[in-house]
């Protein structure tokens, strides 16, 4: 074999002038104590405060604590063959979730992962889901309605899309529900909704997922599941993921829709995460710094102004209280950071006012704004005709003999109650809402039976729509009652009513 120096020469030369002095560096330390899905882990001295780090196994932590000789991190997997001794990589990057419209219609866990079994999500764009709320300077005053098409909110209640009203009850009052009716009543209006869903069973996320589409509603909705049986890290990374999501479309001038149910699981799974971290415990055993979390959640929520897009992303989350005590830890720091409150009240559930929504204490501190003229025309001595009514119903109790007018005004508040009740899954368009509370507020109900009113409502609403169909459309279009249109009503209830009381 005749071996050419000048070719091997060539050789060393091409192999010379293709050599990289590439030393790549990574920071990484040691794992000294692991259990309960917390890892403490020596040596990573340039470690920032929520970075992504990487463990053996594919499996991620999020770096919580830095302490003087060690980083306390939480797993965001399983612990399963991690051990003491195992070295950890920085990855100098926070926890991001994919954005984009690919997941429209989808279920995906806290990290983007989707899990509803429809293949991969291919999305263009990763973000972080730790990003500073909008400056003052970016906002604008809300100003357009966010209907839910529960009457009971629409009318007393209103919400406005940038809004953040808070949903509070006990359990089993109708919380979910009424986020779940507001997405439904989004159809058609180019609402993005984003439905998170904090620690609750798997079976229950199934039935809304199966409800949602039984509704055309998935079409333009996004569910972030994290259930029950996943970790508390990732319980706690839900919300914020979902926040990211919504403020994706945000930014791209959309209206979107984000419900956190709930953020009491939610303090809960960043309290186990604290005190295993050994961070000192505060109120309720809560951290100190639980109002954080929640603050720098909510104020994420926001209407952008016109220079920058005009986008909007209206918070709903919900709080489950214990014995109707909204004195507790958790809800009067949500109530503090949020504009406004739904309460809903278990006496009133089991006295059969669903929804449960108690006009007493709920407030909106900033929807009035955005709500359309019509509307605030029929219901704006509502709430003050309901307070009457309760403050006279309790006087009634004592059998004491009620002058003339305060028996007229017992019959109405029975009236307007009967009104104000509505079946679960079936949002009204605001038109109809301004239709029947225009006849209840003016007394055109006064000679019709309360045991009848549902009926009358139903059968009232259906001759609107098949027959003022026209009139109906100029109350959305003009978004006030005009002296012409209030005619149009008058003369419809009182045809519909003659109809109704002959039949009946």
């Amino acid at each position: 074999m005749n071996i050419k120096p000048e070719e091997i020469t060539s050789i060393i030369k091409k192999e010379i002038e293709r050599y990289e002095s590439n030393i790549k560096t990574v920071d990484s330390g040691t794992i000294i104590q692991i259990g309960d899905g917390i890892a403490r882990v020596y040596g990573l001295d340039d470690c920032m405060q929520g970075e992504l780090l990487q463990f053996p196994n594919d499996v991620y932590g999020m770096a919580l604590n830095l302490e003087q000789d060690n980083v306390g991190c939480v797993l965001l997997g399983s612990e399963e063959g991690i051990k003491e001794g195992d070295i950890v990589k920085r990855t100098d990057k926070i926890v991001e979730v994919p954005v984009g419209d690919a997941i429209i219609g989808r279920v995906i866990d806290s990290l983007g992962t989707p899990i509803d079994g429809k293949g991969p999500i291919k999305c263009e764009e990763n973000r972080a889901i730790e990003v500073p709320a909008p400056t003052i300077i970016q906002r604008s005053s809300v100003n357009e309605p966010m209907q839910t098409g529960i009457k009971a909110i629409d009318s007393m209640i209103p919400i406005g899309r940038g809004q953040r009203e808070l949903i509070i009850g006990d359990r089993q009052t109708g919380k979910t529900a009424i986020g779940i009716d507001t997405i439904i009543n989004q159809k058609g209006k180019d609402v993005i909704c984003i439905y998170v869903a904090i620690g609750q069973k798997q079976s229950t996320v199934a039935h809304i997922y199966n409800t949602l589409s039984e509704e055309g509603a998935m079409d333009y909705t996004i569910i972030v599941s994290s259930t029950a049986a996943d970790s508390a890290p990732l319980q706690y990374l839900a919300p914020y993921a979902g926040c990211t999501i919504g403020e994706y479309f945000m930014n791209k001038g959309k209206d979107v829709l984000v419900i956190y149910d709930d953020l009491s699981k939610h303090a809960v799974a960043y309290r186990t995460m604290s005190l295993l971290l050994r961070r000192p415990p505060g109120r309720e055993a809560y951290p100190g710094d639980v109002f954080y979390i929640h603050a720098r959640l909510l104020e994420r929520a926001a209407k952008l102004s016109p220079e920058y897009g005009g986008g909007s992303l209206t918070a709903l989350p919900i709080i489950e209280t214990l014995a109707g005590d909204v004195t507790a830890y958790i809800p009067t720091n949500v109530i503090s950071i949020t504009d406004g409150q739904i309460f809903l009240e278990a006496d009133l559930f089991h006295s059969g006012q669903r929804p449960a929504v108690n006009a007493g204490i709920s407030v909106s501190r900033v929807g009035g704004n955005a709500q359309i003229k019509a509307m605030k025309q029929v219901s704006g001595t509502l709430r003050l005709e309901l307070a009457q009514y309760r403050e006279l119903a309790t006087f009634a109790q004592f059998g004491t003999d009620l002058d003339k007018d305060s028996k007229k005004r017992l019959e109405k508040g029975k009236r307007l109650i009967e009104i104000l009740k509505q079946d679960q899954y079936e949002p009204m368009r605001i038109e109809k809402q301004v239709a029947i509370f225009y006849a209840a507020v003016n007394d055109f109900l006064s000679d019709i039976k309360v045991s009848d009113i549902r009926k009358f409502e139903q059968g009232f609403l259906e001759y609107m729509d098949t027959h003022q169909r026209d009139l109906l459309k100029r109350i959305v279009d003009e978004k006030t009652l005009t002296g012409e249109i209030k005619a149009g009503l008058e003369e419809s209830i009182v045809y519909y009513k003659k109809v109704f009381l002959q039949e009946a």
